[in-house]
């Protein structure tokens, strides 16, 4: 019979005074000078704590907890001179399982978070203050996917790309955006400066204002007529290596299947290693290549007679 599973959390967010949480680690004078540990202070300074400190508490100690997770949380509410703050309490004093992986937020759900946040009446000032940015970039994420087509939205959801690639992104026709994110995404190139690139490189007749001429700062007229040839002619070898990719990846899988039974013969690699060691050198390589590929499951079996 299987067994229940026991939950590894107190229900109950429970208020703990900061002088009954005891760290495992010291916040140095320098961390306390990075950008993240500042926008922390203003987040809770504007908004309070988000996100409750995580506590156990201590054996044989009553009333004393030992933080588990939350130091710079815990450092910034001390800073701040708050005295309490809300907690969950843990029934494992094991500090490794928390925050084993960082998310980062992408792009695109930035962007939504914060149109939903002054949808519900949040004003702009308040979201800079929180996230401790200039309200500028608070205009510019509000902005973010104003001009850029729905399938490009759906296809960068989950990437973290600078905000200024959309600036280049939304100068361009909706076709050639979505070409410009697959020569992008070909790369994992998602600079600003390869999407400013991408824009010098794109035909006059693809932007979205095609009667204003593109100005490319530190270009000339000279030099991005030239980049918009080489840019075509990128696309056409692009076009032709992926129709035929799929073809070139089964006779690769073929061949390598091939060369990888004929030096598991015993016989036949006594005579490679006898007539044509350089060949057999080759055949080994092909091999070893094709089991990386396969992520090392499957080690190639030589003979010893070959070694």
């Amino acid at each position: 019979m299987a067994q229940d599973v026991k939950i590894a959390f107190e229900r109950r967010i429970v208020v703990v005074p900061l002088t009954e949480i005891l760290p495992v680690r010291q916040i140095s004078a320098d961390l306390k000078q990075m950008l993240k540990y500042r926008r922390i202070v203003a987040s809770i300074a504007e908004v309070g704590i988000v996100e409750p400190l995580v506590v156990a508490r201590k054996p044989k100690n009553t009333g004393t907890y030992m933080l588990l997770d939350g130091h710079l949380r815990h450092a910034a509410l001390i800073d701040l001179g708050r005295t309490e703050a809300p907690c969950v309490i843990a029934d494992d004093d094991e500090a490794f399982t928390y925050n084993k992986r960082v998310s980062r937020l992408a792009t695109v759900q930035e962007h939504f978070m914060i149109a939903r946040a002054i949808e519900r009446g949040v004003s702009e000032e308040k979201l800079a203050k929180a996230l401790n940015i200039d309200i500028k970039l608070i205009k510019q994420k509000r902005s973010l996917l104003e001009g850029i087509c729905p399938e490009l939205v759906e296809q960068l959801k989950d990437r973290s790309i600078d905000p200024t690639v959309f600036n280049s992104l939304r100068k361009m026709k909706p076709m050639r955006q979505i070409e410009a994110v697959e020569l992008m995404s070909a790369s994992e190139n998602f600079t600003s400066r390869y999407a400013q690139a991408l824009l010098a490189a794109t035909k006059q007749q693809d932007l979205a204002r095609p009667d204003r001429p593109k100005k490319i700062r530190g270009m000339t007229a000279e030099q991005i007529a030239r980049m918009e040839r080489e840019m075509e002619e990128l696309q056409r070898d692009f076009k032709r290596i992926e129709a035929s990719y799929g073809d070139s990846v089964l006779n690769l899988v073929v061949v390598c299947g091939y060369v990888s039974k004929l030096i598991k013969n015993a016989r036949t690699c006594r005579y490679l290693e006898q007539h044509h060691s350089e060949l057999l050198t080759e055949f080994k390589s092909i091999v070893a290549a094709a089991s990386l590929d396969d992520g090392g499951a499957k080690k190639a079996e030589i003979p010893a007679a070959a070694e």
